[in-house]
C-alpha cells in the first residue's frame, strides 16, 4: 500500500503540481502508486515468453514505459492516466523484446506462412479455414501444424503490437490498442480509432467459437490462461494454442481488409 504525504491530495492536483514544477518526489510517488500496473501488463505479455526471459525482466522493461508515461501524460486531455500508461508500458516491453531479438527468424517466418495460408484459404472459400486445410496449404501433417502453432505462440502478442493504422508519425494504432485499451488512444484520432476498432470487433466475431471465447475471456474478462482452460475444460497449453490461432486468423482477416482499402 502506498503511504505518502500526497495521500490526501487528489490525483488531479498532483498532476497539476508535477507538470508545473516536475517535483521528483511526486514522480516517485506516482511510480510507486502505479507499479502494480506494470506487473499487470508484464503478466499479460508473459504469455508464450521464452525461457531465457524472466517475468522480472518484463517488469523492469515496463518500468521505463511507466516513467515515460508520467513524463508525457497530458492531464488536460480526456484520457485517464491508467489507460494511457498501459500502452506506454506495453510498448516499452515490446520494444525491448524486439531489440534483443528473442524470436528466431525461422519462427517469425512460420507465423507469416500460417497467416498467409489462412488469408488465401478464407479469401477463396469465403469461410473459416480448418486446421486440416491450413496444414494442407503449408504441405505439412496436422500434427506438425499443431507443433508449429506451439512454437510460434510467443510471436502472437508481439505481432498484435505492430502498427496497423498510422494517420501520421505520432498517431499510430495497433490491433492490441483497440482490443485492450481503446480509451488510451489520442482523442484527436477518435474517428480512425473507432473505424479500426469496428474492424477488429467484426473480425473477432467471425472467429471460430472457441478462439473467440479465448480472446474475450483473456482481453475483456481479464482471465489467465489457466482460468480460461478451466472454463473451456482444456489444458493451458491448448488455450495458448487457441490464442495463437485466433491472433493469426485475426491478422489475416485484417490484412485482407487492408489490402482491399489501400
Amino acid at each position: 500500500m502506498v503511504t505518502d504525504n500526497y495521500a490526501d491530495v487528489t490525483e488531479e492536483e498532483l498532476w497539476i503540481q508535477y507538470k508545473k514544477n516536475k517535483d521528483g518526489k511526486i514522480r516517485d510517488y506516482l511510480i510507486r502508486k502505479y507499479a502494480p500496473l506494470v506487473k499487470y501488463v508484464a503478466g499479460k505479455v508473459a504469455i508464450g515468453k521464452p525461457g531465457n526471459i524472466e517475468y522480472d525482466d518484463l517488469v523492469g522493461f515496463g518500468v521505463f514505459g511507466l516513467m515515460d508515461a508520467i513524463e508525457k501524460f497530458d492531464p488536460n486531455k480526456n484520457v485517464k492516466f491508467k489507460t494511457y500508461a498501459v500502452t506506454r508500458i506495453r510498448g516499452s516491453i515490446y520494444d525491448e523484446l524486439r531489440s534483443i531479438d528473442w524470436v528466431p527468424r525461422s519462427i517469425r517466418q512460420k507465423a507469416k506462412e500460417v497467416e498467409h495460408a489462412i488469408q488465401k484459404i478464407e479469401s477463396l472459400t469465403g469461410r473459416i479455414a480448418t486446421d486440416e486445410e491450413i496444414a494442407a496449404e503449408l504441405n505439412i501433417e496436422i500434427r506438425e501444424f499443431y507443433s508449429v502453432m506451439t512454437k510460434i505462440s510467443g510471436t502472437s502478442l508481439i505481432s498484435l503490437s505492430d502498427t496497423w493504422y498510422s494517420g501520421n508519425d505520432s498517431d499510430k494504432i495497433s490491433i492490441l490498442d483497440t482490443i485492450e485499451s481503446p480509451n488510451s488512444l489520442n482523442p484527436d484520432i477518435s474517428v480512425e480509432r473507432e473505424a479500426v476498432k469496428e474492424l477488429v470487433v467484426n473480425g473477432i466475431n467471425e472467429l471460430p467459437e472457441k478462439e473467440k471465447k479465448v480472446l474475450v475471456l483473456y482481453y475483456y474478462e481479464d482471465l489467465t490462461l489457466k482460468e480460461i482452460g478451466e472454463v473451456l475444460d482444456v489444458t493451458e497449453s491448448r488455450v495458448s494454442q487457441l490464442h495463437t490461432k485466433a491472433i493469426i486468423r485475426l491478422r489475416a482477416k485484417l490484412a485482407e481488409i487492408k489490402e482491399g482499402i489501400s
